[in-house]
């Protein structure tokens, strides 16, 4: 693998796998378009200071933390995992198919006595996340065998384990293997981290927060949409008193002093039900729009 050793080059690390999509469709709404080819470790994108390289999630920390990458984007899991030294600048909240932060849960068999942590002592656990396991189990006095996986987890309990941990968003994986959570370990959302030295660069350090401010943007936008619409002078009281708006309404006359255009971004989960009232209240020609970027 050949790096550019330019100083004014941004060497960034992409997650593959599982944030692979969700990472690449974020940074497509900041305005940063990525292009993979083939089986390709190095991504093209439309910024000629940034070179990307993917590499998996659980190794991006240890990458940062060397030099060998100036930042990347990572969990937190990973960087916990790895006992990284790097600075997280941004948390970007989102996962593999939601906007929650993702888990690390303890989980047995249905059937299972195991109640709570100190009900493991001397057992038997599987998971990829070793390092972090052990720490959880040191912190509640806890002495039990925790074994790498390599995956499969959830069939592992309990002909091979007495307990398991595992990573969920819904929990539905879970469920489907009859297992029972006994514990959350971990709660982790995906960071945008930063090598030290390269964060004293000040044209880096520029630059990362200049793609901090735009993915946050575009994360934030992800849950919000725009609302326009024209509303009678004589109503505008009662259709603002029906607007929960990011900031105060933007008011603007009209050729027709009797109308005013109201604009306003809200969360997109309301609008449904928003519309209506404001339709009642007098607005007319309301138009929704989606957004890319919220910057605050």
């Amino acid at each position: 693998m050949q790096l550019r050793s330019d100083k004014h080059t941004l060497r960034l690390g992409l997650p593959k796998g599982s944030l692979q999509e969700s990472t690449i469709r974020l940074f497509g709404k900041a305005g940063y378009q990525i292009t993979i080819s083939g089986r390709s470790y190095m991504p093209s994108i439309n910024d000629p200071e940034i070179e990307c390289l993917m590499f998996r999630a659980q190794e991006i920390a240890r990458y940062v933390e060397r030099g060998v990458l100036d930042c990347g984007l990572t969990g937190k899991d990973w960087i916990m995992e790895n006992d990284a030294d790097v600075l997280e600048v941004a948390d970007l909240v989102y996962s593999k198919a939601t906007a929650q932060a993702y888990r690390w849960v303890l989980a047995v068999p249905e059937s299972s006595n195991i109640r709570s942590v100190k009900d493991l002592e001397g057992k038997r656990i599987a998971t990829e996340l070793v390092n972090a396991t052990r720490r959880y189990l040191e912190s509640h006095g806890v002495t039990a065998e925790v074994e790498y996986s390599w995956g499969a987890t959830e069939i592992k309990a309990p002909q091979l384990v007495d307990a398991i941990v595992e990573g969920t968003e819904t929990g539905s994986s879970l469920r489907a293997h009859n297992l029972r959570v006994v514990d959350t370990i971990v709660e982790s959302t995906t960071k945008l981290i930063v090598n030290r030295q390269a964060w004293e660069d000040d044209w880096k350090r520029d630059k990362v927060e200049v793609l901090s401010m735009l993915l946050k943007g575009a994360r934030e936008a992800e849950a919000k949409v725009g609302l326009k619409m024209n509303v009678p002078r004589a109503c505008l009281d009662e259709v603002i008193r029906n607007l929960p708006a990011l900031h105060t309404p933007t008011i603007s006359s009209q050729a027709d002093c009797d109308w005013v255009a109201v604009e306003v971004i809200i969360d997109e989960e309301v609008v449904r039900d928003m519309i209506p009232r404001l339709r009642k209240a007098g607005a007319q020609g309301i138009i929704e729009y989606p957004l890319n970027k919220v910057i605050y």
